[in-house]
């Protein structure tokens, strides 16, 4: 089939997925960004000082950045390095896709974006990187030239949606294998929120798929930046027991690091792409001290009685002792330890060179698969394949989970979280959207150890 992509503007994601088409256009009047790849990350050390809050942060892995946002006020060194060559990974990926199908060596389309050269869409034209610029309209005729239709006749174009049912990965008859999406922040206990990984609920359906005979292997798609340890623990163990029983194959997307790879790193086989964001073994924990916020802003003071020592240990009203830093310290290693130990089992590497690799480090997957952290590059459809022929299945289908809620549902079954987010989202806005969700974040990760990526990257 022909295919033809079409943007009034079009930046470089953009790019990056309509970069395999017959045919690029861009509308004459739009816009066109080759500027290269750029990240930030928002840093609220000033803020928590104006409002007198001190973050007591404890962490495993001189790379475990996840709370730099709250203790400086720029990236370390060694964040900036981990994510400068995580990033020149992506960007040097976009480099050699683009010279394959455009025909141009990469140092001169690294130079394009060095000199900014490319300003308008036919500038991108002139420099070869679409095809023409053309109106909607346009666009729509040379379809119908192509289709041998009239001038009056009507494109039958179909949506997103209706193409992805005739996805041929699936199929009808035979056996079953399991297909279990786990996209979202991991959290402990249970949730109806899709974006969200709860561990209750997700160790059920692994558990289910375990327990099922009729399921011959199990296909886990990881979206994840990681989150709570103790319920990325458990839902590692529902998996490891999986395993025993019947193959297990993971499939990446576009995140599957810290806590996400904690969930995942036990499996028979790991598929990932080359520009997947991966890694980040370390862990971490926040308690805040707010008793100078209390008591100067707020004029509030706290008071009571104990029956020994610690029992108010972690009371955000009051700063930690430094024998409770320890305990806390202590737990937050123990748990770093785990993390690299399933990780040495799961992979088969040993322990040391774990530890070199872990630390907190981010790393792509086309450096992953280095270092053995992933098995293979390859998508969704080849992590079935995959598990079906360890399964030595021919004829299967697949059982999807969690199961997609009926249309009465997904019409009349929003969560009130839905709809509040969404409220917020058109009140705030896109960008002050992001901040506000950075706030909540926060606050979830408190109080509790954590394997989590630093915070949420925006790439340019």
């Amino acid at each position: 089939k022909f295919l033809f992509a079409y943007g009034e503007t079009m930046n470089q994601k953009s790019f990056y997925v309509a970069n395999v088409a017959d045919k690029l256009y861009v509308n004459p009047k739009g816009y066109f960004d080759w500027m290269g790849f750029s990240t930030e990350l928002l840093f609220l050390k000033g803020t928590l000082e104006k409002l007198e809050i001190e973050p007591q942060i404890f962490y495993a892995g001189k790379f475990k950045s996840a709370t730099e946002p709250l203790r400086t006020d720029k990236m370390t060194d060694a964040n900036r390095l981990q994510t400068s060559v995580w990033l020149g990974d992506l960007y040097s990926h976009f480099l050699i896709k683009a010279s394959e199908t455009r025909k141009i060596d990469t140092a001169t389309l690294h130079g394009y974006a060095n000199t900014a050269a490319i300003q308008t869409p036919q500038d991108a034209v002139n420099y070869k990187l679409i095809d023409g610029v053309r109106y909607d309209d346009e666009v729509r005729d040379e379809i119908k030239q192509k289709l041998s239709l009239g001038k009056y006749d009507k494109i039958n174009f179909i949506s997103i949606n209706s193409y992805f049912k005739a996805a041929d990965y699936k199929k009808f008859s035979g056996d079953r294998i399991a297909l279990i999406y786990a996209q979202g922040d991991i959290i402990d206990g249970s949730s109806d929120d899709q974006g969200k990984i709860a561990s209750n609920h997700y160790i059920k359906l692994i558990r289910k798929a375990r327990l099922d005979k009729n399921i011959r292997a199990i296909v886990f798609r990881v979206n994840s930046g990681g989150g709570s340890a103790l319920a990325s623990e458990n839902i590692w163990r529902e998996l490891s027991l999986a395993k025993k029983e019947k193959p297990v194959v993971v499939s990446f997307g576009d995140v599957a690091a810290s806590g996400g790879y904690y969930i995942s790193c036990a499996a028979d086989s790991i598929f990932a792409s080359p520009v997947t964001i991966t890694g980040s073994i370390g862990v971490f924990g926040i308690i805040p001290n707010m008793q100078a916020f209390f008591k100067n802003k707020l004029g509030i003071t706290f008071d009571g009685v104990k029956t020994s020592p610690y029992a108010d240990a972690g009371a955000i009203y009051r700063p930690l002792s430094e024998t409770e830093k320890k305990f806390i310290q202590k737990s937050i290693d123990e748990i770093y330890s785990s993390f690299k130990q399933r990780v040495a089992e799961g992979r088969k590497i040993n322990a040391d060179f774990v530890d070199s690799i872990a630390q907190g480090r981010v790393w792509s997957g086309d450096k992953a698969i280095r270092i053995g952290l992933i098995d293979k590059f390859g998508g969704l459809q080849d992590a079935v394949e995959c598990a079906a022929r360890m399964a030595k299945l021919t004829d299967y289908r697949l059982k999807e989970y969690p199961e997609i809620k009926s249309i009465f549902d997904r019409l009349f079954g929003r969560s009130d979280n839905s709809l509040k987010s969404d409220a917020v989202r058109k009140e705030l806005g896109e960008e002050n959207f992001k901040v506000f969700n950075e706030l909540i974040r926060i606050k979830q990760m408190t109080n509790t150890a954590q394997a989590r990526l630093p915070f949420e990257f925006f790439i340019q």
